[in-house]
């Protein structure tokens, strides 16, 4: 059974940062894990992701604020998120596949995903 669990959210002020854990387990092997985020209101959007050759691609809004990073032994990916803003509140998903994806393609397995909220 593929299972996994993300932790790491919270309520923080603008300007603060979080580090966001995901670990998966039930999978022998990981090419692409990613963060995904939907708002309140909003379709899920992709935040960022990692393959298995350690290239990362991220969203926009995000690049220069999170970085993501990979421990493959341990089947886990995070998320640093530094200088959070009020528009970054949304509950964050990740995800994992055994396949090389793009940025933005939807992945095989699923979190059940962590808030965050960042209060202006």
């Amino acid at each position: 059974q593929v299972r996994l669990v993300e932790s790491g959210g919270g309520l923080v002020q603008a300007g603060d940062s979080l580090r966001l854990s995901c670990a998966a387990s039930g999978l022998t092997f990981i090419y692409t894990m990613g963060w995904f985020r939907q708002a309140p209101g909003k379709e899920r959007e992709f935040v960022a992701a990692i393959r298995a050759s350690d290239m990362t691609s991220y969203a926009d809004s995000v690049k220069g604020r999170f970085t993501i990073s990979r421990d493959v032994a341990e089947n886990t990916v995070y998320l640093q998120m530094n200088s959070l803003k009020p528009e970054d509140t949304a509950v964050y998903f990740c995800g994992a596949d055994r396949r090389d994806l793009g940025p933005g393609r939807p992945y095989e397995y699923w979190g059940q995903g962590t808030h965050v909220t960042v209060s202006s």
